[in-house]
């Protein structure tokens, strides 16, 4: 579309003002020769294209005006058909030159001797006219394109105001809003279309737009709290003042929630720890089980809990299935049951609001499950929860929704529970330690993550991977183990399991000199387990591994018959059947204690 025509209706205006003006036609066409002001005689022609314009054409192409004074003697009319018979009987002719082009013509026209006498009559002053007019014309077209880019830079601007995460609200020099984006509107619950035009004072009475207005002062970082929309929003906020001239005409506020900042800044932690299920490392056939199997529950949103001894890598398992999930992209938080106190554990697990105790934080704080929100949770040690949390902890899992400390107004929210224990929670519940609702409600898809004891194949595997590690890590050219070290580190019973073995590598690399792994370079506790022990047979392997487990099974239950009964139960034996084992094993305590004898035995 031609220049003319975006402001096509004011130039039939300008065309018919003209003509009552001088008492002439007036023709005013676009550089396409399409009639856009016309009077008179060719006033039914308007936004109709001339047929021939051979005048118009040569003053579009030369930028000069023309007086057509002998219609059909003129070269310009050489090409014409209509020559020797033309309508018109005069005309004065004016380029319209904008931009340094021609964009249009302007004419004054005749149609009769007495139109004839008046254009030609008047000529000089006439064309003087014309010039100023069509320079106004030209101004009309600039203008135009003006306020088209002026509307052009302002829904570029809106649409990047709005297309922000951040609450953008500015106000003018009386304190009226001159913009509040859909996501202030989000925050704080308003309808921002209804606020445009409204004092601020009315909407957000504490608002840093204003106190910085008032004192013409930038305000950064400051985290406040408006209820504008019936619920109290915490924000990080900041303020700046917009000057002119020396003085201020209105200030612009943005502010993020509190809550998307830290869930953030968990995004951005999760991601710098990733761990997918190649970094689980072994080969064993009950590890690649429980990785197959933990695969294909990462696909859905069920809860997961996993079981196995400490060092085992639950937490690396959990992180595994976080990142095989669809939530990988959203928050991935841990809370560790056993390791924070139960007086806070509440507050860290489900947030509080303020005031909600002495030293509560202005504004609250969001607990770990609304910071997990459309992620994942991983609730380690879930055995040592307290028992008055499990029904907080139950109604999560029922009903997806959470309560801060001090509130009574539920949230909503999205995560995944993956729990972990290296405790037997049945007989915690037994016990009454631990909710048998909330048992069933965890135990959805148990996975059990068997000790590296059971696994003597994935030793080797870890042995290299964390020797390869710590090489790189500390600067040591070790390029293996000798047989000596292999035989001794693949005998060791590795209580503590992967972890242990890590941190065994660790200590061993740090003290190698050699370019060899040595067994003088590994922890007392591991040498322990001498040479000749890693030729043992495997029947002598396999009662180490026995008392092992006795050990560890014993170690958690008092020393009475009750606490054996309750061994014997777990292990689906008899208690004189534990005893025989004990005594084989060399246990202590199977001899028992006066009154505590096993059935059968001499009082």
């Amino acid at each position: 579309m031609s220049c003319l025509r975006q402001v096509g209706s004011k130039v039939q205006r300008f065309a018919e003002a003209v003509a009552s003006a001088l008492k002439v036609e007036v023709e005013i066409l676009d550089d396409q020769l399409y009639r856009l002001g016309a009077t008179g005689r060719v006033r039914g022609l308007l936004r109709v294209k001339q047929k021939r314009g051979f005048v118009n054409s040569h003053v579009l192409a030369t930028g000069q005006p023309f007086t057509f004074s002998r219609p059909g003697e003129h070269r310009v009319c050489d090409p014409c058909d209509a020559r020797g018979d033309c309508i018109y009987t005069a005309g004065l002719f004016c380029p319209i030159i904008y931009d340094g082009k021609s964009v249009g013509v302007m004419s004054l026209i005749g149609f009769d001797e007495a139109q004839r006498d008046i254009i030609l009559g008047n000529e000089v002053s006439y064309l003087d006219f014309m010039a100023r007019m069509c320079d106004l014309l030209a101004t009309m077209v600039s203008e135009h394109h003006a306020m088209r880019e002026l509307e052009r830079a302002s829904q570029q601007l809106d649409t990047a105001i709005n297309a922000v995460s951040e609450g953008i609200v500015s106000v003018d020099e009386r304190g009226t809003v001159t913009c509040f984006n859909k996501a202030a509107g989000r925050i704080l619950g308003l309808a921002s279309g209804d606020l445009l035009g409204r004092p601020l004072g009315e909407i957000l009475p504490s608002s840093l737009a204003l106190e910085s207005l008032g004192t013409g002062a930038s305000l950064a970082g400051r985290e406040v709290t408006y209820n504008a929309g019936g619920r109290p929003a915490t924000l990080l906020s900041a303020a700046y003042p917009l000057k002119a001239g020396g003085r201020t005409i209105g200030a612009v506020e943005s502010f993020s929630e509190v809550l998307s900042i830290l869930r953030a800044a968990s995004r951005m932690t999760t991601a710098h720890g990733v761990t997918r299920f190649e970094d689980i490392k072994g080969c064993s056939r009950g590890l690649s089980e429980v990785k197959e199997k933990a695969l294909i529950v990462a696909a859905g949103s069920s809860t997961v809990l996993l079981q196995g001894e400490s060092g085992t890598g639950k937490e690396l398992f959990a992180r595994a299935i976080h990142e095989a999930s669809p939530r990988r992209k959203e928050p991935f938080q841990v809370i560790n049951c056993s390791a924070i106190p139960e007086s806070l554990l509440e507050s860290e697990l489900f947030g509080y609001e303020e005031g909600a105790f002495t030293g509560a934080r202005h504004g609250g704080k969001p607990g770990k499950l609304e910071l997990a929100n459309g992620g994942t949770l991983f609730l380690d040690e879930v055995g040592e929860m307290p028992i008055h949390l499990q029904p907080k902890m139950l109604r999560v899992l029922q009903e997806r929704c959470v309560e801060r400390v001090g509130s009574t107004k539920p949230t909503s929210i999205d995560v995944r529970i993956i729990a972990a224990t290296n405790a037997l929670l049945e007989e915690r519940v037994k016990e009454g330690l631990f909710r048998a609702d909330l048992f069933y409600r965890l135990n959805v898809i148990p996975l059990h993550i068997p000790p590296l004891r059971d696994r003597p194949e994935d030793i080797h595997v870890l042995l290299e991977h964390f020797l390869s590690r710590y090489s790189q890590l500390l600067g040591k050219p070790i390029r293996g183990l000798s047989e000596e070290a292999k035989g001794v580190l693949t005998a060791y019973h590795w209580p503590g399991n992967v972890r242990e073995l890590q941190n065994v590598m660790e200590y061993a690399v740090n003290f190698e000199k050699s370019r060899v792994l040595q067994v003088s370079s590994l922890p007392s506790q591991v040498k322990g387990c001498r040479v000749e022990e890693a030729g043992a047979s495997v029947r002598e392997r396999l009662a180490r591994a026995e008392r092992d487990l006795l050990l560890e099974a014993l170690r958690g239950q008092p020393d009475s018959v009750e606490g054996k009964r309750r061994v014997a139960r777990s292990m689906g034996i008899s208690l004189s059947t534990l005893y025989r084992m004990m005594k084989r094993l060399g246990v202590p305590g199977h001899e028992g204690h006066p009154g505590d004898k096993p059935p059968g035995a001499a009082a």
